[in-house]
């Protein structure tokens, strides 16, 4: 008889580190480090000593804040080819 099969166990991470941190914004690191900077987006935890990252739930939150845009994205912006949505 053959064995049913095991549920796939998702863990959601608590922290990132500064490159995953901008990616999960969709930003680059830059932006997401002068944002940071500037005082503009979560600042990141002291996970042990020498090791900073950010909190999933206050990176998460801040996204969810950022006012909406009435702009399309532009079409260089790697969209399909030749700059238009797929």
């Amino acid at each position: 008889m053959k064995k049913p099969p095991l549920p796939v166990v998702q863990i959601r991470p608590l922290y990132l580190a500064r490159a995953d941190a901008a990616a999960f914004l969709a930003i680059g690191e830059s932006t997401f480090e002068d944002l940071v900077a500037r005082g503009e987006a979560p600042k990141p935890r002291k996970v042990s000593k020498g090791r900073t990252a950010w909190l999933v739930e206050e990176l998460e939150a801040w996204g969810r804040e950022r006012p909406e845009s009435d702009h399309l994205p532009p079409k260089n912006c790697g969209y399909g080819r030749a700059g238009t949505p797929s």
